[in-house]
């Protein structure tokens, strides 16, 4: 017969023991959930949501800012293929309300609260609300075309290896879009799902240029119009443009490693003012005096900070390579 404190052991052993199964439960189901997140797009994953294929593209075209026909969805073109291109989802109007009422709160406070000028409050305003959410897009679209050149490549030789095998081209397409991850897994797959809607296979990548804004994507709408039009070996296009876009991708790699120099170079001179100023202001707080008292101090920070924006602008420029 067991003892009270034996039987307080087993309690406590049995305790433990819950613990550690619901704890090992939660974290395997987690696991298993990031790992089904990981290994698919976000094509698959709506698919996975058991909506019927049409519905889940629209959704897919919606959230991009386009219509559900992959038009644009409002009037101001070149921010909309901006919004689209970055690749943020949701609804645009929402994504600048955020901005503006961000904007506007800080100025408020600046102004009200932090006792700044009605001219620094409006500034803040006009940067944070307007200028700011476009430089997050256009961050965010350059990010997404370079994450798109790297897998584009791959992706042609998948669909090159298909059709040799004997399949059809939209086939090919639709295994890329199974098989390769976010961005371009999910715009193969609208592609492929545009083509099984009506559209042709020309219409559909050439909304593919668009919505990605790659140059290389512009070379396969091309090639694959000229194709259609004229005939020719398919695959044989599609490897050399494969190939063409690697050797591309090696020379812009290679041209920023070598102004990688004059890059740093330019981040240091453009700190180092900022840097200096907050040591200052750390260490002795008093150091400029009276001067903020003065009435030409606002004018010439104006001043200089926009000579300091122009010569970053020039350093920006000397780094920079087209090609």
């Amino acid at each position: 017969m067991l003892t009270g404190q034996t039987l307080l052991y087993f309690i406590y052993v049995l305790a433990a023991a819950s613990v550690i199964l619901a704890a090992e439960s939660f974290y395997l189901s987690f696991a298993g959930r990031r790992a089904r997140a990981g290994a698919i797009n976000r094509r698959l994953q709506r698919l996975g949501e058991e909506a019927p294929a049409e519905q889940s593209l629209q959704r897919l075209l919606q959230e991009r800012g386009l219509t559900a026909t992959g038009d644009f969805a409002f009037g101001a073109v070149r921010l909309n293929r901006l919004y689209t291109q970055s690749g943020i989802t949701g609804n645009p109007l929402t994504f600048a309300a955020v901005f503006i009422f961000a904007g506007a709160a800080l100025a408020l406070v600046l102004n009200m609260i932090l006792g700044f000028s009605a001219l620094a409050a409006t500034i803040t305003f006009v940067f944070v609300s307007f200028i700011l959410p476009l430089l997050v897009l256009r961050r965010a679209r350059n990010k997404r075309i370079l994450k798109f050149a790297a897998q584009l490549p791959d992706a042609l030789d998948m669909i090159v290896r298909s059709l040799r095998a004997g399949h059809p081209t939209t086939v090919a397409i639709g295994l890329v879009a199974r098989e390769m991850p976010d961005p371009l897994g999910t715009e193969f797959g609208i592609v492929s799902d545009e083509i099984t809607f009506g559209l042709s296979l020309e219409q559909a990548v050439r909304k593919l240029s668009e919505r990605v804004g790659f140059e290389g994507l512009h070379l396969l709408s091309v090639s694959l119009s000229i194709q259609a039009k004229t005939g020719g070996n398919l695959t044989g296009i599609l490897s050399n443009l494969s190939s063409v876009l690697r050797e591309r991708r090696k020379l812009r790699l290679k041209i920023k490693a070598l102004s990688a120099e004059g890059r740093m170079s330019a981040w240091i001179i453009s700190l180092f003012p900022i840097f200096m100023f907050g040591i200052l202001m750390l260490i002795a707080p008093s150091y400029y005096g009276d001067v903020w008292d003065s009435p030409i101090l606002m004018p010439v920070f104006v001043i200089f900070g926009g000579w300091a924006l122009v010569g970053d602008f020039i350093m920006y420029r000397m780094v920079t390579f087209d090609f």
